[in-house]
Order: C-alpha cells, then structure tokens, then sequence
C-alpha cells in the first residue's frame, strides 16, 4: 500500500509533469509533535520561507545537502504531509555571519535576530552534543531559503 506521502507526491508530480521518485519528507524541528506542528504551521501560512541546518551534522549522518530547485515535503508533527517546498537558494555561512533578513525568514518567535540566534544557539548545542560536540558561534550552517509550491488536501 502506498503511503500518504508516496500518494502526495504521485498526484502532485503528475499535475506537474514531473518525472521523479517521492522526495524527502520531514518535519521541522526537534523532533517533537509540538515544534513540528508550530513550525509547520508557519509554512503552512506562508510565514516560514527560510531554515537552516548545521553542515557538520549533513556530514555526520552522511547525507547530501539540498539544492536549488530540489523537492521537499514538509511534515506535521504526526509525520502527516503538510506542503510541498522547493528550494530558492542554499548558501553555508558560520552562524556569527547570518543575515537579519535570513533569520527573519525562518518566520519564529518574536521574528527578531535576537530571539533567532538564541533559539538555534539552543538547539544546535542540543543537537551537536548527541554527537560530542559543542556548539561554536562560527560553526557552518547550511541555509535554505525556499517557497511552498503545494499545500496538502487530504
């Protein structure tokens, strides 16, 4: 049986004349329901155009880095399908050098530099200790900046 992601895609990749196999699909966050909903929910409305990855963990876990024009499906916190995003533009930069108009765009908080840089201080300290390493303020981040081209009816 054909998943509800799989079927996502299947109907979305005809509609387009895409010819491609279903693309990755993940929630925002840290993994729990709640921040995958909240930030879900900001791309859902258009709030959330921008996220950013630590590039030591893509290398950690071997995995290839987005590109321009590639496919995502974003999740809601029950692993639901929300929306299809495409990729805008991908640059990696240290954390210390993020623009205020890239932090702006991953649409959380209070929308302020400020709360963007503690919030991923945070998470990036969580996130790089599961592995032994500490967080750095010059660590490479991988930013995407991408637009919801399709949102999810079930």
């Amino acid at each position: 049986m054909m998943s509800e992601v799989d079927q996502y895609w299947k109907r979305f990749a005809k509609q387009h004349q895409l010819v491609s196999n279903t693309p990755d699909s993940w929630m925002f966050g840290d993994g729990t329901e709640q921040m995958g909903n909240e930030l879900g929910d900001l791309v859902v409305k258009g709030i959330k155009t921008g996220t950013c990855a630590s590039f030591k963990v893509y290398e950690l876990e071997n995995e290839s880095y987005p590109e321009v024009g590639q496919y995502d499906i974003v999740l809601d916190g029950k692993n639901r399908p929300l929306a299809i995003i495409q990729y805008t533009n991908i640059e990696i930069v240290p954390m210390n050098e993020v623009t205020e108009e890239f932090a702006l765009s991953e649409g959380e908080g209070d929308l302020s530099y400020n709360y963007w840089y503690t919030e991923h201080e945070k998470f990036f300290t969580w996130e790089l200790g599961r592995y032994g390493l500490s967080f750095s303020p010059d660590m490479l981040l991988v930013c995407q900046s991408f637009k919801v081209v399709d949102l999810y009816e079930a």
